[in-house]
């Protein structure tokens, strides 16, 4: 997985500039979040609701 990781990362860094790399990490970063974040709330609402009719 740690080859696969560093082949990406390497072709990555060639065929873009940092400014496009690091551009790319952080969109990834905020969706991530995001779905974490929605996950989580989705998840607190559940307990919520089935705490209620127990």
């Amino acid at each position: 997985m740690k080859n696969a990781m560093f082949f990406l990362f390497a072709i990555l860094a060639v065929t873009l500039s940092s400014c496009e790399l690091v551009e790319g990490i952080f969109k990834a970063g905020e969706w991530t979040g995001l779905l974490l974040v929605a996950v989580v709330l989705g998840l607190i609402i559940w307990l919520i609701s089935r705490g209620r009719k127990g």
